[in-house]
């Protein structure tokens, strides 16, 4: 497998591709993180939220042992939750999650979300909206990169305007912002101001979410993998629809997080780095675009002060 990488504005170069955990079902993700890695991946994705930092590190942990990758080889992403937004309950929150990847540090830590909620017992609780401010959040994330648990931070479904003004307090400038992106969804102002600050987008969802936990409506379009000018164009490349939808995001710089479980699709995932996307295939992809999210982020009603989505 290629390991081609993107730079990032702390010099720190990161692979273009690695493996997404979100809804993998319990028992699965150690093995899907050992296959990847055998595999040549060395971008793993998680999050707080997700439940399944120990089946992730469990996997990372159990490919060091054998030899395979040594810690500094791997680049581990996981993800502040709302509930965690309190300055006081960062650090606490990070600590959770070094404590279920069985790690010492982590090397990208991303504000899920600008919403922050009120702490719960569990995560199957409905949230409570808090009033904390991202900013403010953002603040004691920095502190975790002076003290060595993080090797430097990002944001994830953060909008331009947020991201403008988090730029615009930070002393540490956001790396990443991790959004859902894919052809029903280009996000073309957004892609253009990341590019024009130097932050890297990392694409979630890259096949439209197509097992997603949410109710679908007659509005949905018909799934990207089964979307015929997709598929007229995988045909042309001798390519799956899913190579076609990872290229279109590494051919631009975009990191990209697909989620399987199933070894041969991880494995078919990563071979995205033997061909280029014509420029009338991409303006074709683009063609697609149709503002419509997989991934709405409806917590609330009303919808919470610092919800990203009504721009952008």
């Amino acid at each position: 497998m290629s390991t081609q990488t993107v730079r990032l504005l702390t010099g720190t170069r990161m692979p273009l591709i690695g493996l997404g955990t979100w809804k993998s079902s319990p028992g699965q993700v150690r093995q899907a993180v050992e296959v990847a890695i055998d595999n040549g991946y060395r971008l793993i994705d998680c999050a707080y939220m997700y439940q399944n930092e120990d089946e992730v590190g469990a996997g990372i942990n159990s490919r060091i042992q054998k030899g395979v990758v040594k810690r500094e080889d791997m680049f581990v992403v996981t993800k502040l939750w709302g509930t965690f937004h309190a300055p006081e309950d960062v650090k606490p929150g990070l600590l959770k999650s070094l404590d279920s990847l069985k790690l010492d540090y982590v090397d990208l830590y991303l504000m899920h979300s600008p919403m922050g909620f009120k702490k719960t017992e569990s995560l199957a609780t409905q949230p409570e909206y808090s009033d904390v401010d991202y900013v403010t959040t953002w603040k004691a994330m920095e502190k975790l990169v002076d003290e060595g648990l993080v090797k430097t931070i990002g944001v994830s479904n953060f909008n331009t305007s947020q991201l403008e003004r988090l730029m615009s307090l930070a002393n540490i400038k956001p790396v990443v912002n991790q959004v859902e992106l894919h052809p029903y969804l280009m996000q073309p102002k957004l892609v253009q101001y990341c590019k024009s600050k130097g932050i890297i987008l990392m694409a979630y969802s890259p096949f439209g979410s197509p097992d997603r936990p949410f109710q679908r409506t007659d509005q949905d379009p018909v799934s990207l993998l089964e979307n015929p000018v997709i598929n007229e164009i995988a045909n042309k490349y001798g390519k799956t629809v899913a190579q076609v939808l990872l290229r279109l995001h590494v051919q631009r710089n975009i990191v990209v997080i697909p989620k399987s479980a199933t070894p041969s699709r991880i494995v078919q995932n990563a071979e995205v780095f033997d061909f280029n996307l014509a420029e009338e295939d991409i303006k074709k992809l683009e063609g697609l675009n149709r503002n419509w999210r997989a991934v709405k982020w409806e917590v609330g009603h009303p919808p919470h002060k610092f919800y990203p989505f009504n721009e952008d």
